[in-house]
């Protein structure tokens, strides 16, 4: 049984953790209204792009000397997996969401007879997935989004991926990140990027609301427009989902502090109502003592 001094050491100790919790809310907060707003805004560019794109290979005759971006080389053997978490805790189920799908991804192209490789953009994914998986983890990046979501990162992050892919490293990439819904939801969305998947156009049409069937007369050549397009959308796509994720970091860990104060609250709550309860039972009991001494004499 913990005594008086015991208990109001635990009490001081959750106190200060209470504050500390309170204070990365505010802070997680504070950074979640600016990433919010990044990410809802990078999302229609990035959307219109792919659709546009999926528009001008559509309408291309021959894709025998379309760009390796999108035709690829003709395989699919070896799979690379980019899986985008945090540096930090402390954010509930944010990085182990991503984890677990990533696991998950790897198993299955595994049983497929697929090679795996793996790049980790952020920290805690390298050490969700290293235990089990480290021979596949080819590099970890991190502090990508230490500041928030920069286009310069996600371009070099683009870049590296292309040599990654002209040297036949991999044949297939897949991005993994986190879409943000709101504070309290995050959906794990998986996307593959190289080759440049050609979507449904009667869908992606219907989605957007516009017009099928757009036409485009492509100037200079189909093969010289693409050859700049396709790179520029792979960065794009590689800077959604650092915004995406980034914002659904923010949200995550502001809903996990505030969830973490509410029951450092509560905790103190109970404890203080068991220290007063053992306090005035000390006090009686000494009282007792007092009383029957006297009664004694």
């Amino acid at each position: 049984m913990p005594s008086l001094k015991d208990l109001k050491i635990r009490i001081n100790s959750v106190e200060s953790t209470r504050k500390i919790t309170s204070a990365m809310k505010m802070v997680a907060a504070s950074k979640l209204k600016r990433a919010e707003g990044a990410a809802q805004e990078g999302r229609p560019y990035a959307q219109r792009m792919e659709r546009m794109l999926s528009h001008l290979i559509a309408s291309l005759a021959n894709l025998e000397t379309a760009p390796k971006l999108l035709s690829g080389y003709g395989g699919d053997g070896s799979h690379l997996l980019v899986v985008v978490t945090g540096d930090r805790g402390l954010c509930g189920g944010f990085n182990s969401s991503i984890v677990r799908e990533a696991k998950r991804q790897v198993a299955a192209l595994q049983q497929q007879g697929k090679q795996v490789k793996i790049l980790c953009l952020g920290r805690k994914g390298r050490d969700g997935l290293g235990g089990e998986f480290r021979p596949l983890i080819v590099d970890t990046v991190e502090q990508i989004t230490r500041t928030g979501a920069q286009f310069g990162p996600a371009r070099d992050i683009a870049r590296r991926l292309r040599n990654m892919f002209d040297n036949r490293d991999f044949d297939v990439c897949t991005i993994i990140y986190n879409t943000f819904k709101s504070a309290m939801t995050q959906e794990v969305t998986t996307k593959q990027i190289i080759p440049f998947p050609v979507p449904d156009l009667a869908v992606e049409d219907e989605k957007a609301g516009s017009t099928p069937g757009a036409t485009y007369e492509l100037e200079p050549a189909d093969d010289l427009l693409l050859g700049a397009l396709l790179p520029a959308n792979l960065s794009m796509q590689v800077f959604r989902a650092l915004l995406e994720s980034f914002a659904s970091e923010q949200g995550a860990r502001m809903t996990a502090m505030d969830n973490a104060t509410r029951n450092a609250g509560d905790m103190i709550g109970s404890l203080r109502l068991t220290y007063n309860r053992r306090r005035q039972a000390a006090i009686t009991t000494e009282l007792i003592e007092i009383i029957s001494g006297a009664e004694a004499v």
